[in-house]
C-alpha cells in the first residue's frame, strides 16, 4: 500500500468539481465533509479517485489558517485513503471540507476522518445492494 498523493490524485479539473457539486452526494461527520460522484473515466487518467481539499475562508479568515487546516487533510487523506481505495468498483472524485471554526487538533481530525471514510463505505455497500 502506497502511501503517497501525488499530482495525479488531485481533483483539478473544473468540469469534474462542478459536476461534484450539482451531482454529487455527501457524507458527514462532524466538523467533516466529504461529497463524492462518480467519475467520468475520461477525466481520471487511469486513476480509481481523485480528491480535492477545501476549507472555508467563512471560517479562517488568514490563508495561513486556512493552509494549516488543508495540510492537516491532505496528511489524514494521505495515510487513510486506503479505507476509500479498497471499496471503489468505479471511479470517483471527492472532495474533503473542514467545517467548523473550532480548531481541532491532528489528532482529532484524524479520528474523524477515519469514521467519516467508514461512514462514506457503509453509504456506498447500501447503495449497491439496493440496486
Amino acid at each position: 500500500m502506497s502511501f503517497t498523493y501525488p499530482k495525479k490524485h488531485k481533483l483539478k479539473s473544473k468540469k469534474s468539481i462542478d459536476l461534484l457539486f450539482s451531482k454529487g452526494k455527501s457524507v458527514s461527520k462532524y466538523p467533516l465533509r466529504l461529497v463524492y460522484a462518480v467519475a467520468d473515466a475520461n477525466f481520471m487518467d487511469g486513476e480509481p479517485m481523485k480528491m480535492g481539499v477545501s476549507v472555508s475562508k467563512k471560517y479562517f479568515k488568514h490563508a495561513v489558517d486556512r493552509n494549516y487546516f488543508k495540510r492537516i487533510l491532505r496528511e489524514t487523506y494521505r495515510l487513510n485513503q486506503h479505507l476509500l481505495r479498497e471499496h471503489l468498483e468505479q471511479p470517483y472524485n471527492f472532495m474533503f471540507f473542514y467545517q467548523t471554526k473550532d480548531r481541532l487538533t491532528y489528532q482529532e481530525i484524524e479520528q474523524k476522518t477515519i469514521q467519516l471514510f467508514e461512514k462514506w463505505v457503509l453509504e456506498v455497500k447500501n447503495q449497491s445492494t439496493k440496486k
